[in-house]
């Protein structure tokens, strides 16, 4: 995919066609083998790494900083004073889980760089022409090729984002797992939204119901006709949706039963989205002996006063927490219960899959977690949150 990338894109292939070594790696651009004089007035090389702003994973766009990263020590002037025109930050930082540099440069046209190769060459010319000055033979531009490292992610296209963002690295806590989502009526397919943009390894989808009119108007997106004139299974009709942004989606379109329970074992991390209360509690109680983590979602909502009210929570419970489940779900349904009414709106679902999500996040540590609750509910009414079942 690299080099169809640089084929597409006019700047890259105006760099690789002049020599500079270039390699695309994620959402980065790296240029390697740039001469340059160290503080010792001894020649070296290093790399410079510039986030990559692409239009439809085909073809690159204007840069969206100035600033660039650099892999190796400080440039300096044929004295060994560093060169103090480009400096911005120094100290190593990690772009991803491949990508480690030690500074970055600050350079800023008037108008800002057009494109990658205008960018790439004004740093390139700035580092290196001290290098130059002392060795005439030293240059950046090798005409040796980076051999295409496969595209090897669980995405169709680079995610961009993770990179501007400079989170990659925390974004690498979520590889390798195996998430389940188990009912995907509503809540269950906001969750399956948010949890396929992350590098997560495998996602599987468990549902036996059919993709109906009235499920349009309360999941993610924009069904079509043809999608409801179908009437597919919703585990097959999300696989495919979702299948355009992450490559290892499975489905599996039957109800989680007794006799098929032992498909959830090799999961990392299992979300619940079920309406009735024996299945929550056939699942989640097999999840607890089995020592995988889950978070199972609900929401309740009532017409009082011809208005809604109610609440949307999630329960969660992992090898070291559950004692709290007993409380909280329970094996019949029941009129008192406040989350067993089937109002559902497109928002709480959402809302009800966000909160989720998020406590997904936390357990995989990559958001800070200073409360570490369990149970969470969220209280249309009166517009709170409320946790619960906290541990120290």
């Amino acid at each position: 995919m690299s080099q169809q990338l640089i084929n597409h894109s006019p700047d890259l292939k105006r760099l690789r066609d002049e020599g500079y070594q270039i390699e695309v790696r994620g959402g980065y651009l790296l240029v390697h083998h740039v001469p340059f004089v160290d503080q010792n007035k001894q020649i070296q090389f290093g790399t410079l790494v510039s986030t990559l702003m692409l239009i439809g994973n085909i073809r690159t766009g204007a840069p969206d900083t100035h600033v660039i990263h650099f892999v190796g020590d400080n440039p300096c002037e044929i004295d060994g004073s560093v060169i103090s025109s480009i400096q911005h930050s120094s100290g190593v930082s990690v772009l991803n889980n491949q990508i480690t540099v030690n500074r970055s440069f600050s350079n800023k046209p008037a108008n800002g760089y057009p494109d990658y190769y205008e960018k790439i060459k004004r740093y390139a010319d700035i580092i290196s022409a001290p290098a130059k000055y002392l060795d005439p033979s030293a240059t950046e531009k090798t005409f040796q090729l980076i051999v295409d490292s496969t595209n090897d992610t669980v995405f169709q296209y680079i995610d961009t984002n993770a990179s501007r963002a400079n989170i990659e690295a925390i974004n690498a806590k979520l590889e390798g797992q195996r998430i389940a989502v188990i009912g995907l009526g509503g809540t269950g397919a906001y969750i399956l939204d948010l949890v396929a943009k992350t590098p997560v390894k495998e996602i599987h989808l468990f549902d036996g119901d059919s993709f109906d009119q009235h499920n349009a108007f309360r999941s993610p997106g924009a069904a079509c006709l043809n999608d409801l004139n179908e009437n597919p299974r919703k585990a097959n009709y999300y696989q495919r949706l979702y299948s355009n942004m992450h490559k290892f989606i499975h489905a599996h379109a039957y109800y989680v039963r007794k006799e098929n329970l032992q498909e959830l074992n090799e999961m990392d991390y299992v979300f619940v989205c079920v309406d009735k209360n024996a299945a929550r509690k056939m699942i989640t109680d097999y999840l607890v002996r089995m020592g995988v983590a889950f978070s199972d979602v609900g929401l309740g909502v009532n017409v009082v006063d011809d208005k809604l009210t109610g609440a949307v929570r999630v329960t969660s419970a992992n090898r070291g927490k559950n004692d709290h489940l007993p409380l909280r779900i329970f094996s019949e349904d029941s009129d008192d219960n406040d989350y067993v009414t089937n109002i559902q709106i497109a928002e709480l679902n959402s809302l009800n899959a966000v909160l989720a999500v998020l406590k997904w996040k936390k357990f995989s540590g990559f958001y800070v977690d200073l409360e570490n609750e369990h149970h969470c509910s969220y209280s249309i009414g009166v517009s709170k949150i409320f946790n619960e079942d906290v541990t120290a």
